[in-house]
C-alpha cells in the first residue's frame, strides 16, 4: 500500500462502510481549507490594517515637515523682502535728504530677522525611525538640505546684516546711510530663497503633496493653535482671577482679625 493509501487508511474509521471513509477524508479536507483560509483571511486583514496604520503615519510626517517647511518660505520671503525696502528707503533718502532726521533709525528696523521653532527639524532628523516610516532616501536628503540651508540663511544674511548696520551706523550719518552697499545681501538673499523654494517644490512632486492639500492641512493647524492659544489664555485669566480672589480674601481676614 502506497504512501498516500496508508494516509487515507489512517483517517478513514475502522468500522465504515463503502465511501463513508471518502467522505470523512473529504469533510476533513474542506475542514483544513476553511482553517487555512480562515488563517490567511486573519493575517491578511492585519497586514492590511498595519499598512493602512503605516500609511497613515507616514502622510502625516510628510504634511508636518512640508507645513514646517511653507512658513519657513513665508519668513524668508518677508526677510528678503525687508532687504528690497531698505533699498527703497535709501532711495528715498537720496531724493529727499530732509526725509532722514525723521526717519533716521528705518533701516536699522528694516533688518531682517528669522524666528523659527525647530521642533519639526529635531523630530525629523534625530530619530531614524521617522526616516524609515516616510521610506524616501530623496524626500529625507531634501529636507535635511531645506534645514541646513534656513540656518545658513539665519546666520549669513540675517544675523550679519543687522550685525554690519550697528557697526557701520547707518542711522549715525545721511552720509553712512547712503553708502551701505545691500548688493551682496540681495544676492545671497535671493539665491537661497530661490533654493529653499526648489527643494520644497521637489519635496511636493516626490511625496505627491498639493496646493490644495497643504492648505488644508495649514487652515487644520492653525485652527488647532488658535484654540490652544485661547484655552491657555482662557486658563491664565482664570488663574490670575482666582489669585487675585484669594489675595483679597487673605488681606480682609487680615483686617478683621487685627
Amino acid at each position: 500500500m502506497g504512501a498516500i493509501g496508508r494516509t487515507v487508511g489512517l483517517l478513514t474509521p475502522k468500522n465504515t462502510k463503502g465511501g463513508s471513509g471518502m467522505s470523512f477524508l473529504k469533510e476533513f479536507l474542506l475542514s483544513l481549507l476553511a482553517i487555512t483560509i480562515s488563517i490567511a483571511l486573519t493575517f491578511g486583514v492585519a497586514a492590511i490594517i498595519d499598512y493602512n496604520k503605516k500609511q497613515a503615519e507616514k502622510r502625516e510626517i510628510v504634511m508636518m515637515v512640508m507645513y514646517d517647511m511653507y512658513n519657513t518660505l513665508q519668513d524668508v520671503a518677508d526677510a528678503d523682502s525687508m532687504i528690497h525696502q531698505a533699498i527703497d528707503m535709501q532711495f528715498q533718502f537720496a531724493e529727499d535728504t530732509t526725509t532722514f532726521q525723521q526717519n533716521r533709525f528705518a533701516l536699522t528696523l528694516l533688518a531682517p530677522t528669522l524666528n523659527y521653532t525647530e521642533t519639526v527639524e529635531h523630530i525629523f532628523s534625530s530619530n531614524i525611525e521617522t526616516i524609515n516610516t516616510v521610506g524616501n532616501v530623496l524626500f529625507a536628503e531634501n529636507v535635511s538640505q531645506f534645514y541646513l540651508t534656513r540656518k545658513q540663511y539665519k546666520s549669513m544674511v540675517c544675523d550679519s546684516l543687522r550685525f554690519e548696520l550697528i557697526d557701520y551706523g547707518v542711522s549715525n550719518s545721511l552720509e553712512n546711510t547712503l553708502s551701505f552697499y545691500y548688493m551682496p545681501y540681495v544676492v545671497i538673499s535671493g539665491g537661497f530663497l530661490l533654493n529653499m523654494q526648489r527643494l520644497f517644490e521637489q519635496c511636493k512632486r516626490m511625496m505627491e503633496v498639493t496646493d490644495e492639500q497643504l492648505d488644508a492641512y495649514r487652515k487644520k493647524r492653525e485652527s488647532l493653535e488658535e484654540d490652544k492659544s485661547q484655552r491657555e489664555a482662557e486658563d491664565s485669566l482664570f488663574h490670575e482671577a482666582t489669585e487675585t480672589n484669594r489675595k483679597l480674601i487673605e488681606a480682609v481676614k487680615k483686617l478683621y482679625l487685627d
